[in-house]
């Protein structure tokens, strides 16, 4: 299916989405997030998808948020960029409020990552950042809050007060802060970035993938609940993978002294 305003790959196993709106460096309207909810909606339902590495056309631009000057014609009345068919499953980008998304979702920053795209990013699982990336959540300089994730994931995902500095004043990071904080896995060259990014999704993928979504599932939810009972609550993930053949295949490809050949079943 053509997408007007995303790319949309499956490569083997990998799912690589793509925001193509680069003259406005990947900013989103309604239009644009409720193509990327359906996208995120297929990698979810598609059994042969285990990983997906999301990104933004061009250089300039991971994504620059919310489209500002789409919301300013909605408020004045246009309706360009606003179809009026309801709100977009999954929040912001169809990404920000998907919670029980359990595949394992790379972050691959080729620029700019502002408000909405910021968002985007701290909703991935591991963030990959060109070495000219940088990541704000600027909505207090326009009237506007963080309310897609931003408020709370930031806090969550590096030290409080760097975070709040970041929230009060809306200033952004570059990514070499980025990943002293924590916030990214790796700093590349541009050029390097999809490779990287293709690179940590094949070392997920040398994983027992209904494995790797069950860990996913275990970690995200514990988070919700003090350690003690994080360790001994059941997961549904962890249960389905404990289930599975490939709970089998692993320690018998161990002990055959040979890759291991994983069906997600």
């Amino acid at each position: 299916m053509a997408y007007d305003f995303a790319i949309y790959e499956k490569r083997g196993h990998v799912a690589h989405i793509t925001i193509n709106r680069p003259e406005v460096m990947n900013a989103l309207h309604p239009d644009a997030s409720r193509e990327l909810s359906a996208i995120w909606d297929d990698f979810a339902a598609d059994s042969d998808l285990w990983v997906a590495i999301l990104t933004g056309a061009g250089s300039r631009g991971f994504s620059a948020g919310n489209d500002l000057k789409a919301t300013a014609s909605r408020n004045a009345g246009s309706t360009v960029g606003n179809t009026g068919r309801g709100p977009i499953n999954g929040g912001f980008g169809g990404l920000t409020e998907r919670f029980d998304l359990y595949k394992p979702v790379i972050g691959a920053v080729n620029g700019w990552a502002m408000g909405g795209g910021c968002e985007l990013a701290l909703a991935c699982d591991i963030l990959i950042a060109a070495d000219g990336a940088r990541f704000g959540l600027p909505e207090p300089r326009v009237g506007l809050a963080a309310l897609a994730g931003g408020i709370h994931r930031l806090p969550r995902q590096i030290p409080l007060k760097i975070a709040m500095g970041m929230l009060l004043t809306a200033k952004p990071i570059a990514a070499a802060e980025a990943y002293r904080l924590g916030l990214v896995n790796e700093v590349v060259p541009l050029d390097e970035l999809i490779p990287t990014a293709e690179r940590w999704a094949a070392e997920i993928l040398e994983c027992a993938p209904l494995s790797v979504r069950g860990s996913k599932e275990a970690a995200m939810v514990g988070l919700d609940v003090p350690l003690r009972a994080a360790i001994r609550s059941s997961y549904p993930g962890i249960q389905s993978h404990l289930a599975s053949d490939d709970a089998v295949e692993g320690p018998r490809a161990f002990s055959d002294k040979r890759e291991p050949n994983w069906t997600g079943g």
